[in-house]
């Protein structure tokens, strides 16, 4: 995909109170970020992992009516938590809400916490990104059914690191992917997602690359992984402070990007 470097800010619900987290969702649509994010775990991934957390899509459905402006979306939602045509019908609602600025991210889930103490079962790991494909197949059957339609363009995200399903699936299926990693590894998967694009027959430029980013970096670092492919970089936030001030140097960053691109089409 091609175009201006996006940025924006995931906002993990745990170690949080709802009305801290209302204000930074609020205050990060302010700032100016494209994108707000949250996570579909039970419980937190940082921190005391008996810490308060809440539930994903009924956050997100929240986050719709605090923003106004930022694409919101699931970085990412098992597929396996929810029946597939039950979350092609929660998307669908969380995108109206919105006035169609949701992005449905999907994952194959990996904390076997998550699993275990809410009673699903946890199939191996390639069994699970096989899985993933079928209720990917599913859900989009689902939402070409559904009365009304998706306001919004709906993309699908795929989260992941694996180069020999989950990439693959990501090329057959995906609007966007979600990956992580320093600059070189980014441009390392990013390849292997453009040779997984040839063998499905599509053009790797459909598919907008997202990079999560778990610590604030430099500038120069922000160039480094525009340069190795990223379309959007998003800053993971933890609660209870999510410093969301340091969201700021990543729209500061994308907006003097796009000031220069501005001036080189001159």
């Amino acid at each position: 995909m091609t175009g201006p470097v996006g940025v924006g800010a995931q906002i993990r619900p745990n170690h949080a109170s709802w009305a801290a987290m209302r204000t930074a969702w609020a205050e990060a649509d302010r700032l100016g970020a494209d994108s707000l994010w949250t996570f579909d775990h039970f419980y937190p991934l940082d921190g005391d992992p008996d810490g308060s957390s809440f539930e994903c899509w009924t956050t997100l459905a929240a986050v719709s009516q605090v923003t106004t402006k930022a694409r919101i979306g699931t970085l990412v939602s098992c597929y396996g938590y929810r029946n597939p045509d039950l979350l092609a019908d929660m998307a669908r609602t969380v995108d109206h809400a919105s006035g169609g600025r949701l992005v449905l991210g999907l994952g194959a889930g990996w904390l076997e916490r998550d699993y275990l103490e809410y009673g699903y079962p946890m199939p191996s790991g390639p069994d699970r990104i096989g899985e993933l494909e079928a209720a990917v197949v599913r859900l989009k059957r689902r939402l070409r059914r559904l009365d009304p339609p998706p306001v919004g363009p709906l993309p699908l995200l795929i989260g992941g690191l694996g180069e020999k399903l989950t990439l693959a699936v990501c090329a057959r299926h995906a609007d966007m992917w979600n990956g992580w990693g320093s600059p070189d590894e980014v441009a390392r998967l990013n390849a292997v997602l453009d040779e997984h694009c040839e063998r499905a027959g599509r053009n790797p430029a459909e598919i907008e690359r997202t990079v999560a980013l778990f610590e604030p970096v430099s500038p120069g670092a922000c160039d480094d992984y525009a340069a190795a492919g990223a379309d959007h970089l998003i800053l993971v936030r933890n609660g209870p402070d999510y410093r969301i001030d340091e969201l700021a140097g990543l729209i500061e960053w994308r907006d003097s990007r796009r000031v220069e691109a501005a001036g080189s089409s001159r």
